[in-house]
């Protein structure tokens, strides 16, 4: 592309150049000629005359009548100042917010989340986040899937899991146990598991949203091994699973975050410990850009903090 001053230039650059020329022309209208708007820009007055001489050539037309003593506005050229004026304050009010929006945290917030480990763990943080910062509103969308941040309008993802490779950037949150557990009272009655192969012979509870429902993976002898599980009672849910093993419908294998209050009061116990397989990864992602914005680099800090101090 060919910039008004004829020479070529990208899209961007030609764009900056029409700012730049509309800026000299409307400061040679307010400061009353070429010589005082140069001095209020602090450019030359040759630079200030072609940015002007660029305008009236791009609209066609004379915008400044220009004698030995002083320059005033035609009638278009004060119809066109009129109008160029407030859109270069806008144009400077946006630039200001999106400068204020990398050093401070405004807007919306938007944020995916797993539907189970959210409640529990990030809506904790979204209180304490959004007391403090009243110029930031957040929009939590919780969903299993993995959202694509970028086309979707999202500013940041909590993903449970390993995380294939990406463009996006990372940050590690925390590891959540995955514990295996049963009702004394079925332990009693079924005998306890002393090695993940005992489970053939035991209710398990399947849950059908995991990612391989038919197994349970533990570390044998420093490598990860999958035995099969079976059992009369299947649900998509962990909530579900977790209470029917406290009242004694089979064995159960989930989050330790989940089952942890129900250890508490001794509605179930931990079966297979020194089988546990290394925790599962907690992440915080977000697009990669060259300044992260205050409101997602704040928010990803607490959610941090807060997790750091969870027995996951």
């Amino acid at each position: 592309m060919t910039s008004s001053r004829g020479r070529a230039v990208a899209p961007a650059q030609m764009l900056i150049d029409c700012i730049s020329d509309l800026r000299a022309f409307v400061a040679v209208i307010e400061h009353g000629g070429v010589s005082a708007a140069s001095r209020h820009l602090g450019r030359s007055i040759q630079s200030v005359s072609r940015s002007l001489a660029a305008v009236e050539r791009a609209v066609g037309t004379e915008l400044v009548r220009r004698t030995t003593r002083s320059s005033s506005a035609t009638s278009a050229g004060a119809a066109l100042y009129r109008r160029v004026a407030g859109a270069l304050s806008e144009i400077d009010q946006a630039s200001a917010e999106a400068a204020g929006a990398r050093d401070r945290p405004l807007g919306v917030l938007r944020v995916s989340a797993p539907p189970g480990f959210a409640p529990v763990f990030v809506v904790p943080v979204v209180a304490a986040y959004l007391a403090a910062n009243p110029q930031v509103d957040v929009e939590l969308k919780l969903e299993e899937r993995y959202v694509d941040l970028v086309n979707e309008g999202h500013d940041l993802a909590v993903r449970i899991g390993a995380m294939p490779d990406s463009s996006l950037k990372t940050r590690r949150l925390g590891g959540i146990r995955n514990v295996t557990f049963a009702a004394p009272s079925y332990l009693a009655e079924r005998g306890r598991p002393t090695h993940p192969r005992d489970l053939a012979s035991h209710a398990c509870i399947i849950r059908s949203a995991a990612r391989d429902p038919g197994s349970w993976t533990y570390a044998i002898d420093g490598e990860l091994a999958s035995f099969a599980v079976a059992g009369p009672f299947r649900t998509n849910n962990t909530d579900a699973a977790t209470r029917a093993a406290a009242e004694a419908s089979g064995i159960a294998n989930g989050p330790y975050w989940n089952v942890r209050p129900m250890l508490d009061d001794g509605s179930v116990e931990l079966v297979l410990s020194e089988f546990e397989p290394p925790a599962i990864p907690v992440h915080a992602v977000w697009p990669a850009t060259a300044q992260v914005p205050a409101k997602t680099r704040l928010f990803v800090d607490q959610l941090a903090a807060h997790l750091k101090r969870q027995q996951l």
